[in-house]
């Protein structure tokens, strides 16, 4: 054998050692191993029921992209699902979303960009105009995104694109003056949620807060690709959110958190916070855990350990990976 060819590989496998290593040091801290097409439906809310809006209209569906999945949208994913050959079921599942997502890339034009760039503002904060223009403000918002879902960084909006766009959980807006951050478990960055349960729990705040009894406050959601979170069994899939009863003072984002049974415990706005839960997202809450008898007696609260002093509630889709999350 030549005197060379041992150093020749020498080199080649330390070169791919410094590849590899090179490699790991640009990854994204965090890839969405688990991104699946979240299903929506009539009842949903959210920037992917927006999306799903602008997506539609690019079929001719006429719909204002307001992002609440009502009659007019139901009505609009039956037809196209119709057209589609698919079960006309106005389930937006895998199937459906897939038949809508056509590939768009930097010069494409129309209502697919508007879905591209709606979703890149409402998860990333990317501040682009929402116009339908591919340009290169979105190519770039769109390698940003890529690269923090790791993926190829092409600036391409295909299918493992649109995937991971759609899936990525969503930042609780606490700006809008409805909602109050709580971490009781110093949870500091648990107030992700998906698409839809931030945009429901969003409309509830708004709902409530024009009652005059205070804002919403929101303890744990989820981390913003989910997983595992300290103190909670569940919180993990972006459907899961703890909040506080209300006080008596309306302080309940400022003052001291309480019980049902505390003597600054106001039943009646209590009352009124769970209706606005449920009427936000009519056919998609599972449960809301309470321990507040009376609320219990009501059909409104269901009782389980260790909710004296908050209300953790669970939202729901009719097609979900996880059981425990199917209405």
């Amino acid at each position: 054998m030549p005197s060379h060819t041992l150093p020749t590989a020498r080199w080649a496998v330390l070169l791919a050692a410094v590849v590899a290593l090179l490699v790991g040091l640009v990854s994204p801290a965090q890839a969405l191993a688990g991104a699946f097409a979240p299903t929506q439906s009539k009842g949903n809310r959210g920037s992917d029921v927006a999306a799903l809006q602008y997506l539609l209209n690019a079929q001719g569906a006429g719909l204002t992209a307001d992002g609440v999945f009502g009659a007019g949208t139901d009505s609009a994913v039956r037809s196209f699902q119709s057209a589609k050959g698919l079960d006309s079921d106005g389930i937006v599942g895998p199937n459906t979303w897939k038949a809508l997502t056509p590939t768009v890339r930097e010069g494409s034009q129309g209502e697919a960009v508007k879905a591209v760039q709606h979703l890149l503002n409402a998860k990333r904060g990317a501040g682009l105009t929402v116009d339908g223009a591919f340009g290169p403000g979105t190519a770039s918002a769109v390698r940003t995104f890529q690269g923090h879902a790791g993926l190829g960084a092409d600036g391409i909006v295909g299918p493992d694109t649109w995937t991971n766009l759609l899936w990525h959980y969503e930042y609780v807006d606490y700006n809008a003056g409805t909602l109050c951050n709580q971490s009781p478990d110093g949870n500091s960055s648990a107030d992700w949620g998906t698409a839809a349960a931030v945009g429901q729990l969003e409309a509830a705040a708004r709902s409530f807060s024009a009652l005059g009894r205070g804002k919403l406050p929101v303890g744990d959601v989820s981390f913003e690709h989910g997983g595992s979170i300290t103190g909670h069994a569940s919180h993990q899939v972006g459907l899961d959110a703890d909040l506080w009863p209300v006080r008596t003072d309306a302080a309940q984002c400022g003052g001291s958190r309480i019980t049902w049974q505390s003597a600054a415990y106001d039943r009646g706005a209590t009352r009124e916070l769970v209706k606005a839960l449920l009427a936000a997202a009519p056919g998609h809450v599972k449960f809301v855990y309470f321990n507040d008898p009376q609320l219990i007696a009501e059909g409104l609260t269901v009782q389980y350990p260790n909710h004296d002093n908050h209300l953790h509630i669970r939202y729901c889709e009719p097609v979900h990976p996880n059981a425990s999350y199917q209405c």
